[in-house]
């Protein structure tokens, strides 16, 4: 019996949950075939009348609960009227052939309630969705589907946009070049298509509006995520930011000094790396001289452990051994740090830092060692404090000098550190690429450049230092939310991809989704071969170059995928020098993306591209390619005959399949995820296909994951020549567990980033509430009675002791200081101080404070001479405080996280002290609002002129990618034509408000009878 018989059988016997998902939703199935057969009938104006009359019966009390079968049935009966039609799509004209088969009905049943579908490449998700999207649409406030770029955006609310239409819903399409206007639009409509970035992005920047009717979002009612685990895995270690420039830096010019310092020292460790190398490979096979080499080639993986010499050497037979005995060795007696101080920097790649050895502070500035060490600034400002010799007026000065000399110190060290991060753990043509003079980021999952976006941390400015370009200016935080917080203020989220189930845990953990496999409309005859595995890295690629030119001359087509632009181009001048014509799909050429990717199934056609570029355009298998009428792969058949006439034997044919897509894989992906999306673009909709990966020792993840040292011995004792390689599936399974480690550690970063940004999601939503709170209030007179009343609290409680005697109050420094701020007379009380209560000072100055509001605002009046414009020069004063502080407070957060996670040193819980430390941050920030804003408010000079609207143009998107408690390096920022979107000039039209708020004098929602300024406001 062959391996896909036996298959097929176990199958049969113990079917998947995917099957017994599909028995579960049979009865709905079932009703809502007969719907859409009885509604077959319809013309064009009838499907507009049906979704009408919905919408009537969920004004009359129906919920869509009780519609869902007939409204799906009447979403299959118009695909089944269009079926024949054409239109444009994306400059295109394509024929409408597509009626959901069964096993999509059971997608959109899943995606509308709530779960993600997991449905194989070719399934047809783009179709799947619109069911449930029309359902949901039916109660007026919107629903979205996020894909991951603007060209899948554009092109299925084009493609499906005429199916909407047809049943009588508005379709919207948000993109980056979109003015203000036409985002609201977009917004406005009732099915809108967008990418993550760009709602995400427009969330921020309508929480930096300051009209209302500037704002284009509306409620965050459901939303569909198209391939869910890129945009709720992948990328969710990124979080949007929008920043805006630093006015004053000295940062650029700093990069620029220290760039020869790091470029010295980076050569000083090569040279010392490359004469340990000469060394050993001097003396390797000398018995004397055994452990220095151990010793020094231990040295050099951990100094440079990817240069070339020394990846060539370690190939050498017992070589690979060797370092383990002599690192084993080192650890058992803790003296690893000792090792490592004899080279200038230690190199630590699964962590992806650098650290600086005393031999390297030396060698950077000899004339003073300490000038990249931090210096214990409690202890300076100690020492300052208990020296009796100072009176107050010099200790403020040296302490001043203190704090000022640590922040310099500071400054140079980070920067130093970004820069030989730079030199040593970023590579051109990797990790980021060069093209006109700007440095520019690849997206690490799809190979896409992604101009405009930066790294955040200083890192992108050293790149520029590095590659001698101009080096930008820093920036500032200005608004920010990551992927996951945004995504779950949706009211019901769902998501469909083609490879969700490694992931089904951090789906329900931090989405609270579930995860259901939708079987396939057809049997998946794709065969997946065992890896291939080889010593180097350059016998690797020779053999993929030979697969790929065998799978040529047979007339198959072959999908290679890449990890990298600099893979995609080497093998492309391997394929050049032996005259195969091909495609390479990677960061430079993403904008040929989906013309390259519909071409890759025709017969003989090379297609070269990074592991996850094309997702969402199918590969469709050309004229020759396949070979049989009806392939017999996966059904159970002994034998089939092909078009010709020929039998078919089915054990040679799962050996070597001669039809259909070959998908070659370079190197296995970190997450198993991204390995199955590619495997998954042959096998489609049941054609024949087949997948096999090659891999080296040398592969990353082999070598820091995969146990690259044990394989090596094991090839050692077999006595495997160059160029032979291993095919077994036991380390198949390794790799697999190495993923599987690769995977935890990042479910276990993402975990600790939601974790730290919940703490600022619940500030952030108490500041946006109290933003929303100015912007729609009819007159603000009531909103600065609160923050007066507030700002009055808080001077009592800084100057007035309610439990001394009043005698003892400090009361004209306290009238004083009020005096301060209002511009208002607060005299002397007249109540004699034996019979003065505290509850009396308090009904004093809050009854004069009200006095000095109405002045203030008679005086405005009569100054401007028109009330509206007095209440548009009170919002903008209060949103440029409550803004500009908030900006403030952003800043401070990400001090306080940068360095928040040495706490663990002293046995504490960085997340437990950060949240402390935040929370009393927060309570600060509300009180310098109020007085800031007070004080603005009263002070402030006026003149009758209407304000402008607010300026974001300096405003850069960004996205940052995070460590598992600090935030580190790699991050990214939104397209220039995003940033464009922030200049449009906004629309006049108006907004309706679309949720109640609660006020911060309410009582809090909770219940907890307390105000909700006290409670649940205060955002801990």
């Amino acid at each position: 019996m062959s391996t896909m018989q036996k298959k097929s059988f176990l199958q049969k016997m113990f079917r998947p949950k995917s099957e017994r998902d599909y028995r579960r939703h049979r009865g709905a199935i079932e009703e809502i075939n007969r719907f859409a057969e009885s509604f077959k009938g319809l013309d064009d104006d009838q499907f507009a009348e049906k979704t009408a009359e919905f919408k009537r019966r969920l004004a009359d009390g129906e919920t869509i609960e009780d519609l869902m079968t007939e409204a799906f049935g009447l979403v299959k009966a118009a695909c089944t009227s269009l079926v024949g039609k054409s239109w444009d799509v994306v400059g295109l004209s394509l024929e409408w052939q597509m009626i959901p088969y069964d096993v999509q009905l059971v997608g959109s049943i899943v995606l509308h309630g709530g779960s993600i579908t997991e449905m194989a490449t070719g399934e047809g998700k783009t179709l799947a969705a619109t069911l449930p999207l029309y359902l949901n649409a039916l109660v007026g406030e919107g629903v979205h589907l996020i894909t991951v770029n603007d060209y899948l955006s554009r092109r299925d609310s084009e493609w499906m946009g005429r199916l909407y239409n047809l049943l009588g819903l508005s379709v919207g399409c948000v993109r980056a070049d979109m003015s203000n206007e036409e985002r609201r639009a977009a917004y406005a409509a009732d099915i809108t298509y967008g990418t993550n970035n760009e709602f995400g992005f427009d969330y921020l920047r309508d929480n930096m509006k300051t009209r209302l009717e500037d704002k284009v979002q509306r409620k965050h009612h459901y939303a569909i995520v198209d391939e869910v685990d890129s945009v709720l895995i992948d990328e969710a270690r990124t979080p949007l930011i929008i920043s805006g420039p630093v006015t004053a830096s000295e940062s650029s010019d700093l990069f620029a000094r220290l760039r020869p310092k790091v470029e010295g020292l980076v050569g000083q460790q090569n040279a010392l790396i490359n004469s340990l190398i000469a060394f050993a490979e001097k003396n390797l096979d000398d018995p004397e001289h055994e452990d220095e080499v151990a010793r020094g080639l231990l040295k050099v993986s951990r100094g440079a452990p990817n240069n070339s010499r020394f990846l060539k050497l370690k190939k050498e037979t017992g070589v690979e051994r060797l370092i383990a005995r002599m690192e084993g060795s080192i650890m058992r007696d803790k003296q690893l740090h000792l090792l490592d101080e004899e080279l200038f920097y230690a190199v630590d790649e699964k962590a992806n830092t650098i650290n600086l050895t005393d031999k390297g502070s030396e060698q950077l500035a000899p004339e003073d060692r300490e000038q990249f060490v931090l210096p214990d600034r409690s202890l300076i400002i100690s020492e300052i404090d208990g020296d009796e010799s100072l009176d107050a007026r010099e200790k403020a000065k040296r302490k001043d000098e203190a704090y000022r000399h640590y922040a310099e110190r500071s400054d140079a060290i980070h920067n130093f550190n970004q820069l030989l991060k730079a030199y040593t753990l970023f590579e051109r043509d990797n990790e980021y690429v060069v093209q006109d003079d700007r440095v520019i980021i690849v997206d690490e999952f799809t190979g896409r450049l992604m101009p405009g976006r930066r790294f955040s941390d200083g890192l992108h400015q050293a790149l520029e230092a590095k590659e001698r370009v101009k080096i930008e200016g820093e920036t500032q935080t200005l608004a920010t939310i990551t992927l996951q917080n945004y995504f779950r203020m949706y009211e019901k989220l769902a998501g469909m991809t083609g490879t969700a189930a490694t992931e089904a845990a951090e789906f329900h953990k931090i989405y609270g989704l579930d995860v259901s496999e939708i079987p396939t409309n057809e049997l998946v005859r794709r065969i997946d071969h065992n890896d291939r595995i080889y010593r180097t890295k350059r016998e690797k690629y020779n053999a993929v170059v030979d697969e790929i030119v065998r799978l040529h001359e047979a007339g198959l087509p072959a999908l290679v995928g890449t990890v990298s632009v600099e893979v995609s181009e080497l093998l492309s001048r391997f394929l050049k020098r032996r005259g195969i014509k091909h495609n390479v799909l990677n960061a430079k050429y993403h904008q040929k993306e989906a013309e390259i990717v519909t071409d890759a199934g025709k017969a003989g056609m090379v297609t070269i591209a990074t592991n996850m570029a094309g997702r969402g355009t199918d590969i469709k298998l050309g004229p020759g390619v396949v070979k049989c009428a009806e392939c017999g792969i996966g059904s159970g058949k002994t034998e089939w005959t092909t078009l010709d006439g020929e039998t078919v034997n089915p054990v040679e044919c799962e050996k070597d399949v001669p039809c259909g897509l070959h998908i070659v894989g370079t190197e296995r992906h970190e997450a198993r995820r991204i390995d199955r999306q590619l495997r998954g673009r042959a096998g489609r909709q049941g054609d024949p296909g087949a997948s096999l990966f090659f891999l080296s020792l040398e592969d990353d993840l082999m070598r820091l994951f995969g146990g690259s040292q044990r394989i090596s011995g094991l090839m050692d004792r077999m006595g495997l020549e160059e160029g032979e390689v291993i095919t077994a599936g036991l380390v198949t399974k390794a790799i697999e567990r190495a993923q599987r480690k690769v995977e935890n550690y990042n479910f276990e970063v993402r975990k600790r980033l939601i974790d730290y940004d919940d703490v600022m999601n619940r500030q952030r939503e108490a500041i946006y509430s109290r933003r929303d709170e100015i912007i729609e209030a009819e007159t603000l007179g009531e909103v600065l009675k609160m923050m007066i009343e507030d700002y009055v609290d808080s001077r009592l409680e800084a100057f007035i002791d309610r439990n001394a005697h009043a005698e003892d109050w400090p009361l004209e420094e306290f009238l004083a200081d009020l005096e301060g701020t209002f511009l208002f007379e607060f005299p002397k009380m007249d109540v004699p101080v034996d019979r003065l209560h505290y509850e009396d000072v308090v009904e004093y100055v809050r009854g004069r404070a009200h006095e000095a509001l109405l002045a203030r605002e008679r005086y405005l009046e009569q100054e401007l001479g028109n009330p509206d414009v007095v209440k548009e020069f009170e919002k903008y004063v209060l949103l440029q405080t409550v803004d500009e502080k908030w900006m403030d407070h952003l800043h401070e957060l990400d001090s306080l996280k940068e360095g928040i996670h040495f706490r663990a040193y002293a046995q504490k819980d960085p997340l437990v002290e950060y949240k402390k430390e935040a929370y009393a941050l927060f309570a600060d920030l509300n009180d310098t609002i109020d007085r800031d804003a007070l004080h603005a408010f009263f002070h402030a000079r006026v003149a009758a002129r209407e304000r402008s609207r607010q300026d974001l143009s300096s405003a850069t998107a960004v996205h940052r990618e995070t460590g598992a408690y600090a935030m580190q390096t790699s991050g990214t920022a939104a397209t220039e034509a995003t940033n464009q979107a922030l200049r449009q000039p906004a629309s006049k039209q108006p907004q309706t408000r679309q949720a109640d708020k609660v006020g911060r004098n309410d009582p809090c929602p909770c219940g907890s009878g307390k105000k909700y300024k006290k409670c649940h406001g205060g955002a801990g």
